[in-house]
């Protein structure tokens, strides 16, 4: 398992280098929703040693760009609603982590240029950097944002690695979600390819949860944008 181990670690790398590498392997022909199903068929295979490689293969998919959704809704098949959220959240938490940490030091060239020149942008980071653990948090709570573009911005602003990782916590009510909706689906087979029913309770739990939490955001971060704007003006008059 140890080489397996590496082998994972050594690719997620890889990918959180340069995360273009995973647009172009899609663009050859590399069909990551069959990977991951395969992968998920693989890891049902190993027994009590699956936890761990389901982690490390979330680990990778979170760095590369792949859809997490796709093994998250495995989770709930393979090991249950219980065990299957924590999975998934030690899994997404760990890889957020890492692609955070290659936002900030290896990859910060790449993500600046994406944002270099945006006044609004610079906003947000001034105000990232004061209200960082609840910027964050709301965005995670909320689910139209883009999880694993966030990662990468949110290493070049000014928050803290301890508040960026705290704030975590905010992916788990949606983690629930996904994977008791994957435990309903019975078998990987109709992982993607089956609706399935789903307590319109819980279902419309979270949809408000995210909801709430999207305009909380919009607001916040509207508000210290514009009082960051203004001060910004007034300092160049």
């Amino acid at each position: 398992m140890n080489s397996i181990a590496v082998f994972l670690f050594s690719g997620s790398i890889i990918l959180s280098a340069n995360p273009s590498l995973a647009q172009t392997s899609i663009n050859s022909g590399f069909n990551p929703q069959q990977w991951l199903l395969n992968a998920l068929q693989w890891i049902d295979s190993l027994g009590v040693m699956g936890a761990i490689a389901f982690m490390l293969i979330y680990v990778i998919a979170t760095v590369a760009f792949l859809p997490g959704s796709i093994l998250t809704l495995g989770a709930g098949v393979v090991f249950g609603i219980f065990w299957g959220s924590i999975y998934v959240f030690i899994g997404a938490t760990i890889g957020a982590t890492l692609a955070f940490l290659v936002g900030r030091y290896i990859a910060r060239g790449w993500v600046a240029s994406k944002i270099e020149g945006n006044k609004k942008f610079q906003a947000i980071d001034e105000a990232v950097g004061r209200e960082g653990l609840k910027i964050v948090l709301l965005t995670r709570l909320s689910p139209v944002f883009p999880f694993n573009l966030l990662n990468y911005a949110y290493g070049v602003t000014r928050v803290t690695l301890k508040d960026y990782v705290i704030a975590s916590v905010g992916m788990f009510p949606g983690t629930i979600m996904y994977v008791y909706i994957g435990s309903l689906a019975g078998n990987l087979a109709t992982i993607g390819t089956q609706s399935t029913s789903v307590n319109p309770v819980a279902q419309w739990s979270i949809r408000i949860i995210g909801f709430l939490a999207t305009v909380a955001v919009t607001v916040y971060i509207t508000k210290i944008a514009k009082k960051a704007l203004d001060k910004s003006i007034l300092d160049e008059v």
